[in-house]
């Protein structure tokens, strides 16, 4: 499904892709796997977004929970970082199912 080459060669903007998703649909617009891994991290960008403002309007309990939530985006984050630098086309736990770039 995805190239051995391709995977090797795309690994760094695979990898990039978790810090600033855009950059890859830019640099490597020609490979499935740094695609692959821009969607995972479009889709943690836009977790992150959403639990952002969701529970900065939520008073006192979700200003006690946005601290956790953010560490969760970091630690998918993390996650998906590792999987991109080992060469494995692997979804994220829990929103790596969710596919918004095609």
């Amino acid at each position: 499904m995805y190239d051995a080459t391709d995977i090797q060669s795309n690994k760094g903007m695979a990898i990039l892709a978790y810090i600033l998703f855009f950059v890859p649909l830019i640099a490597a617009k020609d490979s499935k796997y740094a695609w692959y891994h821009a969607n995972q991290g479009l889709t943690l960008f836009l977790t992150g977004v959403i639990v952002n403002v969701v529970l900065g309007i939520i008073p006192f309990i979700g200003w006690l929970l946005l601290p956790l939530a953010n560490l969760a985006v970091v630690i998918l984050a993390v996650l998906g970082i590792v999987a991109a630098a080992q060469g494995q086309v692997k979804p994220l736990p829990y929103i790596g199912s969710y596919t918004l770039l095609k």
